[in-house]
């Protein structure tokens, strides 16, 4: 499992031209699966994306969570975070689970972080073709994987 996770002081995704997820201040998951994922790494993932700290408090220093800024998630699924670019020129996705696997662990994260974010949880629709908006506050930009 896969996240690009970016701070942000507001986001969006429209699908079509329609808007169908926005958040104010919080965090921005890009999210991929691969066919080892698992129950115990969606845990895990979803701990560690509320649990870090990377808000700033009053003197500037990254020491708050997202439950300490009651901040906003905005979760979109993104196979390419498994693209390999090593060979050629055209990205290979053979890392990245298939739509069966893929749907159940991303509708599952959802669910795992919904029931624990303090604040708004909005997603992206699975395999669709996305508008992602953003404004990234700092920026911070985190790589995380499981």
């Amino acid at each position: 499992m896969r996240v690009v996770l970016q701070r942000v002081s507001s986001a969006s995704v429209a699908i079509d031209g329609e808007m169908v997820g926005e958040i104010g201040s919080g965090l921005v998951l890009l999210v991929g699966f691969t066919d080892e994922d698992g129950e115990e790494d969606l845990a895990w993932m979803a701990r560690k994306i509320l649990g870090l700290r990377v808000f700033s408090d009053v003197e500037g220093k990254m020491n708050l969570s997202l439950g300490d800024v009651g901040g906003d998630l905005l979760v979109i699924s993104q196979f390419t975070l498994y693209g390999d670019t090593r060979k050629g020129r055209r990205p290979s996705f053979v890392q990245a689970a298939a739509p069966d696997v893929a749907i159940p662990l991303y509708d599952r994260f959802l669910e795992l972080l919904t029931d624990r974010a303090p604040g708004r949880v909005d997603s992206g629709e699975f395999g669709a073709m996305m508008d992602v908006a953003l404004v990234n506050a700092g920026p911070v930009t985190l790589v995380l994987e499981r």
